[in-house]
């Protein structure tokens, strides 16, 4: 789906205004075009601390602003006749169609042995696959990428091999902030994110997100 050009967005400003009337009829716009978010943690643990840290960026959505979280738990190993045969399995329809319907995509990854878990990879490798009218749910998807590790590289290999995958899948990522979290074990309780300088760094992201979004949008 394609992104209007700012001159199709019919936004009503006063023809004389000034910031404070600008600003109010900004907020309104955007609370009438909300940017809906899907988050993936890359683990299935259940006290992960990535999808801890997903629910850390839902506490701290900015005003008009959904996050959803998917769940990839059951998707099964990719096979391609699986595909022919039978199309896509129901929990990756489900998938496919929660990023197709989504403005934005947040993933949240740990690293493993270098890179994305298996897992990770998988749901990507599912979803990546061309529909029965060829649509594919990733193309020009804004997106932002953040991990969580108890290592001291914070999953910062992982997420540049991530970045490498987006290229294929012609995903649009954000560059910054980067939020590599090291020494995760330190930073979360009982799987949620207690570190105010890593809760304001995933605030940041988030906004940061949203501001591309809505840049894409043309707004």
């Amino acid at each position: 789906m394609g992104y209007p050009s700012v001159t199709n967005l019919a936004v009503p400003l006063p023809t004389r205004y000034n910031g404070d009337v600008l600003q109010h009829s900004l907020e309104d716009f955007a609370m009438t075009h909300p940017v809906r978010i899907v988050g993936i943690s890359g683990s299935l643990r259940r006290d992960s601390f990535n999808t801890g840290l997903l629910h850390a960026a839902r506490e701290l959505l900015p005003a008009a602003t959904t996050l959803d979280l998917a769940d990839i738990s059951a998707i099964p190993l990719y096979n391609q006749d699986v595909q022919l045969e039978q199309g896509f399995p129901a929990p990756v329809q489900r998938l496919r169609d929660e990023i197709a319907a989504a403005d934005a995509l947040l993933i949240a990854t740990p690293e493993y042995n270098y890179s994305v878990p298996g897992v990770l990879k998988n749901a990507l490798d599912w979803v990546s696959r061309p529909g029965p009218q060829q649509e594919l749910p990733f193309n020009r998807k804004p997106l932002a990428i953040m991990g969580a590790s108890p290592s001291l590289f914070g999953t910062v290999r992982a997420q540049l091999h991530l970045r490498q995958i987006a290229v294929y899948l012609n995903l649009l990522p954000i560059n910054k902030p980067e939020v590599l979290v090291m020494r995760a074990g330190d930073k979360f309780r009982a799987g949620r994110l207690v570190d105010e300088p890593t809760r304001a760094l995933v605030a940041d992201l988030v906004q940061a997100l949203v501001n591309w979004t809505r840049e894409l949008r043309g707004e």
